[in-house]
């Protein structure tokens, strides 16, 4: 009997650790897979939201246009649709309704203000990108 335990133990021994090796492969290559594709998600559904939110506010800005179409007057649309540009960052397009606000509602101080605001920093915008222009053209120029 002393004669098959040796002979077996080796074996049993080959097969445990060819077992382990292969079990400890392959958890490693799922963990692997897993937490390679967690770190990857998070920058391909940041682009997705980014075009949601822009997709929401445009439908938004929409209604209110349909809004106004019917009734020209509407504070409430023409209040929306300056906020709804602004979060667009289209300065110059909530210049328009905000102006139209000032004469319906020539008592309100902040639509004033809002409009003046709003002017100075369209012009300000267009001197920035003038003096661009300019110092693009002066080297040239000298030439």
């Amino acid at each position: 009997m002393s004669d098959k335990k040796p002979k077996e133990n080796p074996l049993k021994r080959i097969l445990v650790v060819c077992s382990m090796v292969a079990f400890l492969g392959s958890t490693g290559y799922g963990l692997f897979g897993l937490y390679s594709n967690a770190l990857q998600q998070p920058q391909t559904k940041a682009t997705p939201e980014e075009t949601s939110v822009n997709q929401q506010l445009a439908a938004k800005e929409r209604g209110y246009e349909l809004v106004l179409e019917r009734e020209p007057d509407n504070r409430v649309a023409l209040e929306g649709l300056v906020e709804i540009r602004l979060q667009m960052q289209d300065t110059q397009g909530a210049i328009a309704p905000l102006e139209r606000l000032v004469e319906l509602h020539p008592q309100e101080a902040g639509y004033k203000v809002q409009l003046e605001q709003l002017q100075q920093q369209v012009g300000e915008e267009s001197e920035g990108s003038g003096e661009r222009d300019r110092s693009e053209i002066s080297p040239e120029a000298e030439n």
